[in-house]
């Protein structure tokens, strides 16, 4: 069978269609994201009132003001994307081209494309990993009769070895770590949606997964120790991947395909996602296995749209230096 990224239905928009617009198709595209409940009227975002009317600023750009409270706001008030400096067209070529990765796009890389500098292009990708991060607030996953499957993988905080065999350190051992290594924890649903987090190590995970995994699933897991305190809520299947990937039933193959995602655009496309920004990095990885099986016009509209419903940046509001704007 055809793979699905090389099948029609996944290419149902291009770069070339983004570029071709014009800046008032434009702004009908991020009205219609923004505001899908009124079909692209404004609303205002201070009062709620849709009685609203176009005032454009001397240069051009599309603002709007309201009858009711008077106050003044554009399509990107209190989303992610307020305070922009890039046209809006810029703004959905970056998302298009974000979403057409499948293992993540190197802010180096987004930068080039765009003719931006590189902070500008970080922001952004941050920017877009919140939104996608917004579908999985609260998600519970599996259900009775349904399928779970537990496991975690260690990332960041590479220790790289001395030249000389002798001078090696066991890096094993937590004296001869970074301390920045934490351990990513994955949920996934087989044929559902999957929930990741960040720890410092796997035993610390376990309320986190009671919370997320409903009642009467059966949850898969390896021989880890850190999976044993989930028997007295789940029925338990395990797996010791040093006798086989998949034995009696039991496996976890479906979120190593998660940690074969992660991995390879840590190692490939990245270089280096620990520290505080590993979470986002980590549920960038969880939406892309998500939604592999949709068309990449569709997820442009997702995450467009859910940059658009979000609020300011919890990580950079503002821009670069976190300056809260105005």
């Amino acid at each position: 069978m055809q793979h699905f990224l090389l099948s029609k239905a996944a290419k149902t928009l291009s770069l070339a269609q983004v570029f071709r617009m014009t800046d008032g198709e434009a702004e009908t595209a991020f009205k219609g994201l923004r505001w899908p409940n009124t079909n692209g009227a404004a609303v205002c975002p201070y009062c709620g009132s849709v009685d609203a009317y176009e005032a454009r600023r001397p240069n051009g750009s599309l603002r709007f003001r309201c009858r009711g409270c008077k106050k003044d706001f554009t399509i990107t008030s209190g989303t992610l994307f307020a305070s922009h400096k890039l046209p809006l067209k810029t703004y959905l070529a970056a998302i298009a081209v974000f979403c057409n990765e499948v293992k993540g796009k190197s802010a180096l890389a987004l930068s080039r494309d765009l003719g931006v500098s590189y902070k500008c292009a970080f922001v952004l990708e941050h920017k877009f990993r919140e939104a996608m991060a917004e579908e999985m607030k609260g998600r519970v996953v599996g259900g009775e009769g349904k399928i779970a499957e537990v496991d975690g993988g260690y990332f960041g905080g590479y220790v790289k070895p001395a030249n000389l065999k002798a001078d090696r350190l066991d890096r094993r051992y937590t004296r001869n770590q970074s301390g920045k290594r934490k351990v990513v924890v994955i949920i996934r649903e087989r044929g559902g949606n999957s929930v990741p987090a960040v720890f410092s190590s796997e035993s610390r995970a376990a309320s986190f997964i009671k919370a997320r995994i409903a009642k009467g699933t059966t949850v898969h897991a390896d021989e880890a120790s850190s999976w044993d305190g989930l028997h007295e809520r789940f029925e338990m299947k395990r797996i010791n991947h040093q006798q086989a990937y998949s034995l009696d039933g039991a496996c976890t193959n479906w979120a190593e395909e998660y940690f074969s995602r992660l991995r390879r655009g840590e190692i490939g496309i990245h270089h280096h996602i620990a520290g505080a920004y590993l979470l986002r990095y980590a549920q960038e990885s969880s939406w892309r296995e998500d939604n592999r099986r949709v068309s990449n016009g569709d997820q442009v509209q997702r995450v467009a749209g859910l940059a658009l419903k979000r609020g300011k940046s919890v990580d950079f509001t503002g821009y670069w230096q976190r300056h809260v704007a105005d």
